[in-house]
């Protein structure tokens, strides 16, 4: 028999423990897809999402976030690399993690001609179960949906599609849900809505997943990953996020943003400069804070994620 030392002992007991905490566990995926132009979708992917975590994959359109989620929910192989779901290969284990799992992909794909409620049926019908066994885990959301139980699918708003999906990809009680950008092109309100009805399942002890490029959602979430052209850039909770952000950052307002941008990218004091909203951000080199530039206003501001998403981008390019 092998005797460990204490400081060995502790530190396999540590490891264990934090193994076990982990529903989610994601080793150097990497994704390419064939073509006239190949596109490598996923670079070296690693991750870990905690049990009872509310976890955010932030970034723009075609940064290879859909592409992850259809590795993860055993509907698309990965090139290199391997993943599971609660100890689970998503590749010999698919047909048992599918039973585990609900997903919510970024396309509404539940069937137009159905009505809500045929849908909600024919979903719970696919998993063996009934609306009826486990209406307690949908019902804050279905109420909402009852008065059109009736009405098809396609024939709902984008925010009553949202929750109808919603729905059915919790039908069967499951215990990890991945929601591939849940709240693209519904109103700020029903996006709000949903936010909250996240936060309500993530109470039930559901592990929850979710992609988008909204970057201001990035602030809802327990943690989140910064994904651009396949890549991981950062990974922490977004308070840390923030807190990493390297340089003081201002805002410049001018009565014409877009020459103010074109100016201060010809100065060589200027570090980085976009705009964002109505206002030029800018972080200068050093404290040399001059733009050649007459009647604007400038303030130091704090720093939001996608101002931190900006800089990791340009890091990435340099």
């Amino acid at each position: 028999m092998v005797l460990l030392k204490p400081e060995c002992m502790a530190m396999w007991i540590l490891n264990d423990l934090l193994n076990m905490k982990s529903i989610i566990s994601i080793h150097h995926v990497s994704k390419s897809y064939e073509g006239r132009t190949p596109v490598t979708a996923l670079q070296d992917i690693s991750l870990q999402i905690n049990k009872g975590e509310l976890f955010g994959l932030i970034g723009p359109d075609g940064a290879g976030k859909t592409s992850l989620f259809r590795i993860l929910t055993t509907l698309l192989l990965a090139d290199l690399g391997n993943a599971s779901i609660d100890g689970m290969d998503v590749v010999k284990d698919f047909r048992k993690i599918r039973m585990y799992i609900g997903y919510m992909p970024g396309r509404f794909s539940l069937y137009q001609d159905l009505t809500v409620e045929e849908n909600l049926k024919f979903f719970a019908d696919v998993f063996n179960t009934t609306i009826a066994a486990n209406y307690d885990m949908i019902s804050p959301i279905y109420g909402q949906l009852a008065p059109f139980k009736n009405r098809r699918a396609g024939k709902l708003s984008g925010g009553m599609k949202q929750k109808l999906a919603l729905c059915c990809a919790l039908i069967h009680k499951p215990y990890i849900l991945f929601l591939d950008e849940p709240t693209t092109g519904v109103d700020p309100v029903s996006r709000k809505e949903f936010w909250q009805m996240l936060r309500a399942l993530k109470e039930q002890n559901i592990t929850i997943m979710v992609s988008t490029p909204y970057m201001d959602e990035a602030a809802l979430c327990d943690r989140i990953a910064l994904i651009q052209a396949g890549k991981i850039m950062q990974v922490d909770t977004p308070a840390q996020v923030i807190a990493n952000y390297p340089f003081r950052l201002y805002k410049a307002k001018a009565s014409n943003n877009y020459r103010l941008l074109e100016t201060v990218k010809e100065q060589d004091n200027i570090l980085l400069s976009y705009i964002s909203g109505d206002q030029v951000r800018l972080v200068f080199k050093e404290n040399d804070r001059r733009i050649d530039f007459p009647g604007i206003e400038l303030e130091e501001v704090e720093p939001t994620i996608e101002d931190c998403f900006i800089q990791l981008m340009k890091n990435e390019s340099d």
